[in-house]
């Protein structure tokens, strides 16, 4: 039967409540899950895509994110500000507003992020050749520190998506990283001359890859990279600069996010993680947490929880284009989160479960054989103890879709 638009709202919200498992809004303000505001406001364009929503302006957002138990709110400068509002007057009454707002609703800011890539201007990246692109983009990431501080946020993120190049030869590489790291150098400062004006902590400085898009190279194409650049010596203050790995532009060129994760968290450089999902070798289609990768998803935040990571998990998703305005608070954010919430506890199951734990416990042990250089009786004595690695992964599946707990299926 045909449905109108009324209808069509009815229905969705009758079979989003026959879903059951939601979680309270107060249950979903436990956890650190911060909502940007680029992700609620997005449109649903893209360089093939027509826009399928209607513009979202920061106050129906942060309300939203009230209603629906998300605590903090994440934005880039350019999100909120118009180019010629930034750094005068406009821009302070904006961020005034904005304060105001979440003060009202009860949120707080946890990150703010510089948009370096868009604008015309970085069409050569933000430290390209030209001293006075470089000098705009220092600017940028200043006034971006002087938001931060003014909205009492913790974390600022950049991504650096247009350093690198369309063509070999045209850059020097080793010069460029150099300039970028002037970049963050100046955003560092600024953070500190602010902190100390305002007595406030100075916040954590987060860098986050992508393997592709929009150049052709990149230049920091992945995590480990940001690490090697990081620990390379062109950081004046390499304490204040860290990690933020999005989940997807890990997987994005075929590696291992868990392990990528595995190594920020030994080099203590784990600040800020954003969350979502998607296919490796593809494109950044930004899909919510757990709708393609449960089970790896499982696992890696059994890892953050067995090494205490207490950074924010950003909602770094596009709603997909077939997703109404409505459908953005009803159903894209509140399942997000949702999911989100559902894998955490089952990550805990998974590190209190007995047969997981007997089984790790036995692997570590080993056979007792007296250590020598008899590889083939090394083999031997162990062979049957790695039975238990499919047997884990058996079991990690069961904890997935409940089977431990008495869920069956048949046929």
């Amino acid at each position: 039967m045909p449905l109108t638009p009324d209808q069509q709202r009815a229905l969705v919200a009758r079979l989003t409540a026959a879903c059951g498992g939601s979680y309270s809004p107060d249950e979903r303000r436990k956890h650190f899950i911060s909502g940007p505001q680029w992700a609620a406001a997005y449109e649903g364009h893209a360089i093939f895509h027509a826009p399928t929503r209607k513009p979202v302006h920061f106050e129906t957002v942060i309300e939203h994110f009230a209603k629906i138990g998300i605590n903090h709110w994440t934005t880039h400068d350019t999100d909120v500000l118009p180019y010629d509002a930034l750094g005068n007057d406009k821009q302070h009454a904006i961020v005034g507003q904005i304060d105001a707002c979440l003060k009202k609703n009860g949120l707080k800011c946890s990150m703010v992020t510089t948009e370096t890539f868009h604008h015309a201007v970085f069409a050569g990246g933000p430290a390209g050749e030209q001293m006075e692109v470089r000098d705009y983009a220092q600017w940028r990431l200043r006034n971006t520190v002087s938001i931060g501080h003014e909205l009492g946020a913790s974390y600022v993120v950049y991504w650096p998506g247009s350093l690198g190049y369309q063509f070999q030869g045209i850059v020097d590489e080793v010069q460029t990283l150099k300039w970028f790291a002037e970049g963050m150098n100046a955003a560092c400062e600024a953070d500190i001359e602010i902190a100390k004006a305002k007595g406030r902590p100075t916040m954590l400085h987060c860098m986050e890859a992508k393997p592709f898009e929009p150049q052709a190279e990149i230049l920091l194409p992945t995590s480990d990279a940001m690490l090697a650049w990081i620990f390379s010596g062109q950081l004046k203050y390499p304490d204040m600069v860290g990690l933020n790995p999005e989940y997807l532009h890990e997987l994005m060129w075929g590696g291992s996010v868990r392990a990528s994760l595995a190594r920020a968290l030994l080099c203590n450089k784990l600040f800020h993680f954003d969350i979502n999902d998607g296919y490796r070798l593809k494109h950044d289609v930004d899909i919510a947490i757990g709708l393609v990768n449960p089970f790896d998803w499982l696992n890696v935040l059994v890892l953050l929880r067995t090494y205490n990571y207490n950074g924010p998990f950003n909602l770094d998703f596009k709603p997909p284009r077939t997703t109404s305005n409505d459908g953005v608070f009803d159903i894209s954010f509140p399942t997000a989160v949702d999911r989100f919430i559902t894998l955490w506890e089952m990550a805990g199951e998974v590190m209190t479960d007995p047969i997981l734990s007997e089984a790790a416990a036995a692997l570590r042990d080993g056979s007792g054989i007296a250590p020598g250089q008899d590889a083939t009786s090394i083999f031997e004595a162990n062979k049957e103890l790695w039975n238990l690695h499919e047997l884990i992964a058996h079991r990690l599946f069961q904890i997935l879709i409940g089977a431990h707990k008495g869920r069956s299926f048949s046929l």
